[in-house]
C-alpha cells in the first residue's frame, strides 16, 4: 500500500515537472518571439529610412544630372562665342597692327642722336615735314640707351627717297657719333620678324659732298622752326630758320 501511494506521489511530481518545463519554454519562446518581432520592427523602420534617404539621393543625382546636361550646353555656347571672340579679336589686332604700320609708313627713326643736340639750321629746299619728336619716353641718364629722334614726312615717296638715300651713301655720322637711320616698325612687326633686327641701319659721313638731300627733295626754300620741349621737337614755318635733324644730310 505504502509502496503504491509512493509510485504515484513520483508520478505525480514528474507531471508538474513536465508541466513546469513546457510553461518555461512557452515563455521562453513568447519572449523570442516578441524580441524577434520588435527587432524586426526596428529594422524595418531602418529600412524605411535607408530608402528614404536613397530615393532623396536619387532624386538630388536626377537634378544634379539635369543641372550638368544644363552647365554643359551653357558651356558649349560659352565656348562656341569664345571662339567668335578669339577670332574677331585676331582680326581687329590684325586690323590694328596694319593700321599702326600704315600710319608710321612716312616715318623715319634717327639712331644714336645725343641728348639736347637740336639747334637751327638753314637748309636750302623744302622739305615737307609734319612732326620731329624724340620717342615718349623720360630723358635718359648719361649712361643709359639714347632716345630715337622720330621724323614724319608729308610724303612716303620722300622717306622712301631719303631711305634709299641713306643706304646709298653707306655711312651716317654726325659730330664723331656714328648714327643709324632706320624704319619706324611697330613692336608687333619687329617682334614677329625672323632677322635679329628688322631695322636698316646705315653710317653716314658729313664729309661726303653736299646738298645731296636737295636733289632728291625738290621745291623752293622753305624754313621751319622747331620748337624743343621736354625732349620732343615741333615743327612750323617760321621766317628764313629751321630746325630738322634731315641737317644730318648736310655738310656743316
Amino acid at each position: 500500500m505504502t509502496s503504491h501511494r509512493g509510485k504515484s506521489g513520483k508520478r505525480d511530481d514528474q507531471a508538474l515537472t513536465m508541466e513546469a518545463i513546457s510553461e518555461l519554454l512557452e515563455q521562453h519562446r513568447q519572449s523570442l518571439a516578441d524580441d524577434f518581432k520588435t527587432s524586426f520592427n526596428q529594422l524595418e523602420n531602418k529600412f524605411d529610412e535607408v530608402r528614404s534617404t536613397v530615393d532623396e539621393h536619387g532624386q538630388c543625382l536626377s537634378s544634379l544630372e539635369l543641372a550638368a546636361d544644363d552647365l554643359s550646353q551653357r558651356v558649349g555656347e560659352l565656348e562656341s562665342v569664345c571662339a567668335n571672340l578669339q577670332e574677331s579679336n585676331s582680326k581687329l589686332t590684325a586690323k590694328v597692327i596694319d593700321l599702326e604700320g600704315r600710319s608710321r609708313r612716312q616715318n623715319i627713326r634717327i639712331l644714336g642722336l645725343a641728348e639736347s643736340i637740336e639747334g637751327f639750321w638753314t637748309l636750302p629746299s623744302q622739305y615737307e615735314i609734319d612732326r620731329a619728336h624724340r620717342s615718349l619716353t623720360a630723358k635718359p641718364a648719361p649712361s643709359q640707351r639714347l632716345r630715337p629722334v622720330i621724323l614724319r614726312l608729308h610724303r612716303y615717296q620722300i622717306k622712301d627717297l631719303l631711305v634709299r638715300e641713306a643706304h646709298r651713301r653707306g655711312k651716317l655720322a654726325y659730330r664723331g657719333q656714328q648714327i643709324r637711320v632706320v624704319e619706324d616698325y611697330s613692336p608687333d612687326v619687329q617682334s614677329k620678324a625672323s632677322m635679329p633686327s628688322t631695322e636698316q641701319s646705315w653710317q653716314i659721313s658729313t664729309t661726303e659732298g653736299s646738298n645731296h638731300l636737295s636733289s632728291i627733295l625738290h621745291g623752293s626754300a622753305s624754313h621751319f622752326q622747331a620748337e624743343t620741349r621736354s625732349g620732343s621737337a615741333r615743327l612750323m614755318r617760321h621766317g628764313n630758320t629751321s630746325m630738322t635733324c634731315l641737317h644730318l644730310f648736310h655738310r656743316k
